[in-house]
């Protein structure tokens, strides 16, 4: 079993640039005393995730993925040290980038030093795997480093909620989400330096796998009707919206709940990383993952109960073949399905692998087709009931 995880907290500037230096000059002493420098980061894959539900999201266990300085790796370790240098010098003046910047940043470095020549990058890939290698390296997120991404943190609606956002320079904004009209609030992907608060009791949130379902469950009075919280997620969670239901999570301490698709791939890779994360980013989960969530459906008993159309998985075709291959493996390997506290969600997994159907989360607007409130009222009847897992 993994041991009792503590959540890691953000780093000071001065902190990380401390850590790097050492690194640094840990190379060079290896070098001048004839000595192979070793480059060790934390491996971020399945193979190295632990699962306690005591901790709620999965964590990276012990092994890490070496570089030693040899032949085939002297271009990658001269690649980290000099992207690392760029990065620190945002840190220092302040300055902030996203990964397709520091690409061209580093393309323009390339430029006007020719000496550099040997370390360019090919393409973008290239320049984000070593983004990445750093993170994992000094396990820091790459916004601890001035590495943004475009990341927004799902359209998100409610007629009781205000945040109040920090921003970089001491000053604050305030939002106030029911003045906001039919346009969505859509927090950057750092929610941490948001705070929120209730203007009335909120009863609820609902995550949705697709932000057109959410859109039309608000634009026809779902929000008005609860005091709740509706966010669209947009299909695989983004960090943005994985920081964004923790923030909710931890600070309205409200029930939380996903609704989206029956079928392997929802399950699997958009609400186990919403709730628990994801094995490539290891090193984040603790701050971007919302382990309260519960899976509200659609759930294999909405078939029959609700009389919903469903589709069988053709296994003739590969796309749909493969995502019959993934509930098998993740039953087999993935330590939060393995996990006896997720049985119920193993189950669904099982329920798929054997049935081979699918049935999608629009499927509820059949049951009463001139009723343009039937989601809406099998949703809070779901809640109300607690058929949820």
């Amino acid at each position: 079993m993994a041991s009792i995880h503590t959540p890691r907290k953000g780093r000071i500037n001065t902190d990380i640039m401390k850590q790097c230096l050492a690194l640094c000059e840990h190379m060079l002493t290896d070098l001048e005393k004839a000595r192979r420098p070793i480059l060790k980061a934390t491996k971020c894959s399945l193979d190295n995730s632990l699962y306690d539900h005591r901790v709620g999201y999965l964590t990276p266990g012990d092994k890490k993925v070496s570089t030693e300085l040899n032949v085939s790796s002297v271009k990658r370790m001269s690649r980290s040290i000099f992207m690392l240098e760029i990065l620190l010098r945002n840190l220092e003046s302040g300055n902030v980038a996203n990964k397709r910047e520091l690409y061209y940043v580093s393309k323009g470095e390339i430029k006007h030093n020719p000496i550099l020549k040997a370390l360019d990058f090919a393409d973008q890939d290239e320049s984000d795997e070593v983004i990445d290698f750093i993170c994992e390296m000094i396990e820091a997120y790459r916004e601890e480093l001035n590495c943004f991404a475009n990341e927004r943190g799902g359209q998100t609606y409610s007629q009781q909620l205000v945040v109040t956002e920090t921003m970089s320079d001491g000053t604050q904004a305030v939002i106030d989400l029911s003045q906001l009209g039919t346009s969505p609030f859509q927090p950057k992907n750092r929610p941490q330096n948001l705070t929120l608060k209730a203007k009335k009791k909120i009863d609820f949130g609902i995550i949705i796998e697709s932000e057109a379902t959410a859109n039309t469950l608000v634009a026809n009075g779902f929000t008005k009707r609860h005091n709740s919280i509706v966010i669209g997620a947009g299909g695989v969670p983004s960090n943005g919206v994985r920081g964004w239901a923790k923030r909710i999570q931890d600070q309205l301490k409200i029930p939380l709940f996903f609704y989206g698709d029956l079928d392997a791939y929802t399950i699997q890779n958009i609400y186990r990383t919403l709730k628990a994360g994801s094995a490539s980013s290891l090193i984040r989960n603790s701050d971007f993952s919302a382990p309260e969530v519960r899976f509200l459906g659609v759930l294999p008993e909405d078939i029959k109960k609700y009389d919903l159309n469903d589709y069988s998985v053709n296994e003739k075709d590969p796309s749909e073949a493969r995502s019959l291959k993934k509930p098998k493996d993740a039953l087999q390997n993935d330590p939060f399905f393995k996990d006896k506290r997720n049985r119920g969600l193993a189950e669904i997994l099982e329920w798929l692998y054997k049935n081979k159907r699918r049935c999608e989360q629009q499927a509820y607007y059949a049951v009463a087709p001139r009723d343009p409130q039937i989601a809406e009222k099998i949703i809070v009847e779901k809640i109300k009931r607690g058929n949820f897992v």
